[in-house]
Protein backbone atom coordinates (compact mmCIF):
# COMPACT_ATOMS: atom_id res chain seq x y z
CA UNK A 1 0.00 0.00 0.00
CA UNK A 2 1.32 3.47 -0.90
CA UNK A 3 0.80 5.58 2.17
CA UNK A 4 2.12 8.62 0.37
CA UNK A 5 -0.65 8.67 -2.20
CA UNK A 6 -3.20 11.42 -1.82
CA UNK A 7 -6.04 8.94 -1.37
CA UNK A 8 -4.39 6.80 1.32
CA UNK A 9 -3.76 7.37 5.02
CA UNK A 10 -0.41 8.92 5.83
CA UNK A 11 0.71 8.65 9.48
CA UNK A 12 3.35 11.34 9.07
CA UNK A 13 0.84 13.78 7.59
CA UNK A 14 -1.60 12.97 10.39
CA UNK A 15 1.05 13.84 12.99
CA UNK A 16 1.88 17.07 11.18
CA UNK A 17 -1.79 17.98 11.42
CA UNK A 18 -2.55 16.71 14.93
CA UNK A 19 0.48 17.53 17.06
CA UNK A 20 0.45 21.37 16.75
CA UNK A 21 -3.32 21.45 17.35
CA UNK A 22 -3.00 19.14 20.37
CA UNK A 23 -0.25 21.32 21.82
CA UNK A 24 -2.37 24.42 21.25
CA UNK A 25 -5.35 22.82 23.00
CA UNK A 26 -3.15 21.93 25.98
CA UNK A 27 -1.88 25.52 26.16
CA UNK A 28 -5.44 26.88 25.90
CA UNK A 29 -6.53 24.61 28.74
CA UNK A 30 -3.58 25.79 30.82
CA UNK A 31 -4.41 29.43 30.07
CA UNK A 32 -8.00 28.83 31.13
CA UNK A 33 -7.48 26.83 34.31
CA UNK A 34 -4.51 28.86 35.53
CA UNK A 35 -6.39 32.15 35.13
CA UNK A 36 -8.27 33.92 37.89
CA UNK A 37 -11.90 32.86 38.36
CA UNK A 38 -14.39 35.55 39.34
CA UNK A 39 -18.16 35.56 39.91
CA UNK A 40 -19.45 38.96 38.86
CA UNK A 41 -22.34 40.94 40.30
CA UNK A 42 -24.63 39.64 37.56
CA UNK A 43 -24.10 36.13 38.96
CA UNK A 44 -21.98 34.68 36.13
CA UNK A 45 -18.64 33.02 36.86
CA UNK A 46 -15.87 33.61 34.32
CA UNK A 47 -12.09 33.39 33.95
CA UNK A 48 -9.90 36.46 33.47
CA UNK A 49 -6.51 37.23 31.95
CA UNK A 50 -5.62 39.93 34.50
CA UNK A 51 -6.02 40.38 38.22
CA UNK A 52 -7.71 43.56 39.53
CA UNK A 53 -4.39 45.33 40.13
CA UNK A 54 -3.23 44.64 36.57
CA UNK A 55 -6.58 45.82 35.23
CA UNK A 56 -6.31 49.09 37.12
CA UNK A 57 -2.78 49.70 35.86
CA UNK A 58 -3.88 49.04 32.28
CA UNK A 59 -6.92 51.28 32.69
CA UNK A 60 -4.80 54.14 34.06
CA UNK A 61 -2.32 53.81 31.18
CA UNK A 62 -5.12 53.91 28.60
CA UNK A 63 -6.84 56.80 30.36
CA UNK A 64 -3.66 58.89 30.33
CA UNK A 65 -3.23 58.15 26.63
CA UNK A 66 -6.79 59.30 25.88
CA UNK A 67 -6.20 62.56 27.73
CA UNK A 68 -2.94 63.17 25.89
CA UNK A 69 -4.59 62.67 22.51
CA UNK A 70 -7.87 64.52 23.20
CA UNK A 71 -9.13 67.98 24.05
CA UNK A 72 -10.59 67.54 27.52
CA UNK A 73 -12.94 69.91 29.34
CA UNK A 74 -12.19 70.35 33.03
CA UNK A 75 -14.85 72.83 34.10
CA UNK A 76 -18.23 74.27 33.14
CA UNK A 77 -21.84 73.02 33.34
CA UNK A 78 -21.33 69.98 31.10
CA UNK A 79 -18.32 68.79 33.11
CA UNK A 80 -20.17 69.41 36.38
CA UNK A 81 -23.11 67.35 35.07
CA UNK A 82 -20.90 64.42 34.06
CA UNK A 83 -18.96 64.52 37.34
CA UNK A 84 -22.13 64.69 39.44
CA UNK A 85 -23.75 61.71 37.72
CA UNK A 86 -20.56 59.65 37.81
CA UNK A 87 -20.09 60.34 41.53
CA UNK A 88 -23.64 59.25 42.36
CA UNK A 89 -23.26 56.03 40.38
CA UNK A 90 -19.80 55.26 41.78
CA UNK A 91 -21.24 55.46 45.30
CA UNK A 92 -23.62 52.55 44.57
CA UNK A 93 -21.45 50.45 42.23
CA UNK A 94 -20.83 46.78 42.94
CA UNK A 95 -18.46 45.30 45.52
CA UNK A 96 -15.74 44.69 42.94
CA UNK A 97 -15.43 48.49 42.61
CA UNK A 98 -14.52 49.07 46.26
CA UNK A 99 -10.85 49.65 45.37
CA UNK A 100 -11.49 51.62 42.18
CA UNK A 101 -9.86 55.02 41.78
CA UNK A 102 -12.77 56.62 39.91
CA UNK A 103 -11.84 59.43 37.51
CA UNK A 104 -13.89 61.32 34.94
CA UNK A 105 -12.92 63.09 31.73
CA UNK A 106 -15.17 65.04 29.39
CA UNK A 107 -13.73 65.15 25.86
CA UNK A 108 -14.66 67.65 23.16
CA UNK A 109 -15.78 65.46 20.26
CA UNK A 110 -18.78 64.97 17.99
CA UNK A 111 -18.68 61.23 18.60
CA UNK A 112 -21.78 59.80 20.27
CA UNK A 113 -19.80 57.74 22.73
CA UNK A 114 -18.65 57.14 26.29
CA UNK A 115 -16.68 54.38 27.96
CA UNK A 116 -15.27 53.27 31.29
CA UNK A 117 -11.82 51.72 31.38
CA UNK A 118 -10.81 49.02 33.88
CA UNK A 119 -10.36 50.44 37.36
CA UNK A 120 -13.03 53.11 36.92
CA UNK A 121 -11.59 55.61 34.43
CA UNK A 122 -14.58 57.23 32.68
CA UNK A 123 -14.44 59.12 29.39
CA UNK A 124 -17.49 60.92 27.98
CA UNK A 125 -17.60 62.59 24.57
CA UNK A 126 -19.60 65.80 24.33
CA UNK A 127 -21.36 64.40 21.25
CA UNK A 128 -23.45 62.06 23.40
CA UNK A 129 -24.88 64.79 25.65
CA UNK A 130 -27.58 65.94 23.18
CA UNK A 131 -28.81 62.32 23.08
CA UNK A 132 -28.76 61.78 26.84
CA UNK A 133 -30.67 65.08 27.32
CA UNK A 134 -30.99 64.74 31.11
CA UNK A 135 -29.16 63.51 34.21
CA UNK A 136 -31.14 60.26 34.09
CA UNK A 137 -30.28 59.77 30.42
CA UNK A 138 -26.61 60.31 31.18
CA UNK A 139 -26.92 57.94 34.17
CA UNK A 140 -28.16 55.27 31.74
CA UNK A 141 -25.00 55.60 29.66
CA UNK A 142 -22.56 55.88 32.55
CA UNK A 143 -24.23 53.11 34.54
CA UNK A 144 -23.86 50.79 31.54
CA UNK A 145 -20.23 51.71 30.92
CA UNK A 146 -19.26 51.57 34.59
CA UNK A 147 -20.86 48.12 34.83
CA UNK A 148 -18.47 46.86 32.14
CA UNK A 149 -15.64 47.79 34.49
CA UNK A 150 -17.18 46.43 37.70
CA UNK A 151 -18.10 43.17 35.93
CA UNK A 152 -14.51 42.97 34.61
CA UNK A 153 -15.58 42.31 31.04
CA UNK A 154 -12.35 43.65 29.51
CA UNK A 155 -10.17 41.13 31.32
CA UNK A 156 -12.50 38.30 30.37
CA UNK A 157 -12.44 39.30 26.70
CA UNK A 158 -8.66 39.51 26.80
CA UNK A 159 -8.42 35.90 27.97
CA UNK A 160 -10.84 34.78 25.26
CA UNK A 161 -8.75 36.54 22.63
CA UNK A 162 -5.52 34.98 23.95
CA UNK A 163 -7.07 31.51 23.89
CA UNK A 164 -8.41 32.02 20.37
CA UNK A 165 -5.03 33.27 19.14
CA UNK A 166 -3.24 30.31 20.73
CA UNK A 167 -5.56 27.84 19.04
CA UNK A 168 -5.30 29.63 15.69
CA UNK A 169 -1.48 29.52 15.91
CA UNK A 170 -1.61 25.76 16.47
CA UNK A 171 -3.88 25.30 13.48
CA UNK A 172 -1.61 27.45 11.35
CA UNK A 173 1.39 25.26 12.17
CA UNK A 174 -0.65 22.15 11.37
CA UNK A 175 -1.31 23.43 7.84
CA UNK A 176 2.36 23.89 6.97
CA UNK A 177 2.28 21.48 4.03
CA UNK A 178 -0.64 23.23 2.34
CA UNK A 179 -0.41 25.92 -0.27
CA UNK A 180 -0.80 29.55 0.77
CA UNK A 181 -4.32 29.77 -0.70
CA UNK A 182 -5.40 26.58 1.05
CA UNK A 183 -4.05 27.80 4.39
CA UNK A 184 -5.74 31.15 3.98
CA UNK A 185 -9.08 29.51 3.20
CA UNK A 186 -8.90 27.17 6.20
CA UNK A 187 -7.71 29.86 8.61
CA UNK A 188 -10.41 32.22 7.35
CA UNK A 189 -13.13 29.63 7.93
CA UNK A 190 -11.89 28.79 11.43
CA UNK A 191 -11.42 32.46 12.29
CA UNK A 192 -14.97 33.25 11.18
CA UNK A 193 -16.26 30.37 13.26
CA UNK A 194 -14.46 31.66 16.34
CA UNK A 195 -15.62 35.22 15.71
CA UNK A 196 -19.29 34.50 15.10
CA UNK A 197 -19.60 31.40 17.27
CA UNK A 198 -17.65 32.51 20.35
CA UNK A 199 -16.35 36.07 20.53
CA UNK A 200 -19.40 37.98 19.28
CA UNK A 201 -21.96 36.01 21.33
CA UNK A 202 -19.86 36.53 24.46
CA UNK A 203 -19.60 40.23 23.64
CA UNK A 204 -23.40 40.42 23.41
CA UNK A 205 -23.63 38.65 26.79
CA UNK A 206 -21.37 41.35 28.22
CA UNK A 207 -23.52 44.10 26.77
CA UNK A 208 -26.70 42.60 28.21
CA UNK A 209 -25.05 42.19 31.62
CA UNK A 210 -23.90 45.82 31.54
CA UNK A 211 -27.42 46.92 30.59
CA UNK A 212 -28.85 45.00 33.54
CA UNK A 213 -26.40 46.17 36.18
CA UNK A 214 -26.32 49.71 34.79
CA UNK A 215 -30.11 49.85 35.13
CA UNK A 216 -29.87 48.85 38.80
CA UNK A 217 -26.97 51.23 39.45
CA UNK A 218 -28.99 54.19 38.18
CA UNK A 219 -32.02 53.07 40.21
CA UNK A 220 -29.90 52.79 43.39
CA UNK A 221 -28.47 56.24 42.68
CA UNK A 222 -31.95 57.75 42.57
CA UNK A 223 -32.48 58.00 38.81
CA UNK A 224 -35.79 56.78 37.36
CA UNK A 225 -34.94 53.56 35.45
CA UNK A 226 -37.77 54.23 32.98
CA UNK A 227 -35.42 56.84 31.52
CA UNK A 228 -33.17 54.00 30.30
CA UNK A 229 -35.88 52.85 27.89
CA UNK A 230 -36.36 56.39 26.63
CA UNK A 231 -32.62 56.89 26.17
CA UNK A 232 -32.07 53.70 24.14
CA UNK A 233 -35.00 54.62 21.93
CA UNK A 234 -33.37 58.00 21.27
CA UNK A 235 -30.01 56.30 20.75
CA UNK A 236 -31.58 53.98 18.18
CA UNK A 237 -32.94 56.97 16.27
CA UNK A 238 -29.66 58.90 16.54
CA UNK A 239 -27.68 56.03 15.00
CA UNK A 240 -30.33 54.76 12.58
CA UNK A 241 -28.59 56.29 9.55
CA UNK A 242 -25.41 54.29 10.20
CA UNK A 243 -26.59 51.09 8.52
CA UNK A 244 -26.36 48.74 11.51
CA UNK A 245 -25.28 45.15 11.15
CA UNK A 246 -27.63 42.26 11.96
CA UNK A 247 -27.42 41.25 15.63
CA UNK A 248 -25.74 37.95 14.68
CA UNK A 249 -22.80 39.88 13.21
CA UNK A 250 -22.61 42.52 15.90
CA UNK A 251 -20.85 42.92 19.23
CA UNK A 252 -24.03 44.48 20.65
CA UNK A 253 -27.62 43.27 20.89
CA UNK A 254 -29.97 44.91 18.42
CA UNK A 255 -31.79 47.98 19.70
CA UNK A 256 -35.07 46.04 19.77
CA UNK A 257 -33.48 43.21 21.79
CA UNK A 258 -31.85 45.62 24.21
CA UNK A 259 -35.04 47.59 24.83
CA UNK A 260 -37.08 44.40 25.27
CA UNK A 261 -34.58 43.08 27.83
CA UNK A 262 -34.65 46.36 29.75
CA UNK A 263 -38.44 46.40 29.75
CA UNK A 264 -38.46 42.93 31.34
CA UNK A 265 -36.05 44.16 34.03
CA UNK A 266 -37.90 47.43 34.62
CA UNK A 267 -40.33 46.29 37.38
CA UNK A 268 -37.47 45.05 39.57
CA UNK A 269 -35.46 48.19 38.83
CA UNK A 270 -38.43 50.40 39.77
CA UNK A 271 -38.66 48.56 43.10
CA UNK A 272 -34.96 49.29 43.63
CA UNK A 273 -35.55 52.94 42.71
CA UNK A 274 -38.41 53.27 45.22
CA UNK A 275 -36.56 51.52 48.05
CA UNK A 276 -34.98 53.89 50.62
CA UNK A 277 -31.18 54.04 50.24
Amino acid sequence: MDYDSSNSPNPRRFLIRAVPVAIAVIVVLYQYFSSEKFTNEAGRTAHHALNPQQEQALGMQSYDQVLQESQSIGSGPDYDLVKRVADRLAAVAGPSAKDFDWRVALVESSQINAFCLPGGKIVVYTGILPVTRSEAGLATVLGHEMAHATLRHGSERLLQQKETQTFMTGVQFSLGDMSYDQRRAVMGAIGAGAQYGLLLPFSRVHESEADKMGLFYMARAGYDPQEAIDFWQRMSQATASGGKQPELLSTHPSDATRIAQLQRLLPAAVEEFQRPH
